[in-house]
């Protein structure tokens, strides 16, 4: 491949990873893209001596390290408040957040009732998602909606709710959560928090909560 097609495509790709790292929803993510995409720019300017380039680039590096150190320095505390199904905040957060919601679940709708089970996700005191669930037996729940707010979406959550907060189902004699993900994305994000498939057929998983 000749020099000027090799230099040509990287700056391409470096110019990718530019945009790609905008549409993160997640800072955390467009920061660690965006400083990929930053230090190849540099090196590109470096390569083809366009030195104001590198040396801009070479600058939106430091500023990205500077702020991923502050993220990964910063302490995030996340607490859980249940609340009741007929909550007018559970009904507010749910219309508010009702197109994304239904982006991930097209036909969802939430009807409060006898038996179910509600609780926020909160972080510095803050709703960044919601847990809604009904009983199918005394010791079983079906989960009718996991959702956190796009910018929290991580695996942390998850294994904060059901692995180590996993007391606030036991203390409702919970011993079972089943749950039928609609996207293989979604499947899989369950088995890392802990999940098992129980029917493939169906799309089951399911989780243990008792000791």
């Amino acid at each position: 491949m000749e020099r000027h097609l090799f230099l040509e495509l990287f700056g391409y790709g470096a110019s990718a990873l530019i945009a790609v790292s905008l549409m993160m929803s997640s800072l955390k993510r467009l920061r660690i893209i965006n400083l990929i995409g930053a230090s190849c720019f540099a090196c590109y300017g470096l390569l083809i001596q366009a030195y104001p380039v590198a040396v801009l680039n070479s600058m939106i590096v430091c500023v990205n390290i500077y702020h991923l150190r502050r993220m990964l320095r910063a302490k995030q505390f996340y607490n859980l408040l249940e609340v009741k199904p007929d909550s007018d905040f559970l009904a507010h957060f749910l219309e508010f957040y009702g197109a994304e919601i239904r982006r991930i679940i097209p036909d969802f709708a939430f009807r409060p009732g006898a038996g179910q089970v509600a609780i926020f996700i909160l972080r510095d005191c803050t709703p960044v998602g919601v847990f809604l669930a009904e009983h199918k037996t005394p010791e079983q729940l079906e989960v009718l909606l996991d959702f956190v707010i796009p910018r929290y979406r991580n695996l942390h959550i998850g294994r904060f709710l059901f692995i180590e907060q996993a007391d606030i189902f036991r203390r409702h004699g919970i011993k079972e959560i089943i749950i039928h993900p609609r996207t293989r994305e979604f499947g899989a994000y369950l088995w890392e928090v802990g999940f098992e498939p129980i029917n493939a057929r169906l799309g089951t998983f399911r989780i243990w909560v008792a000791k």
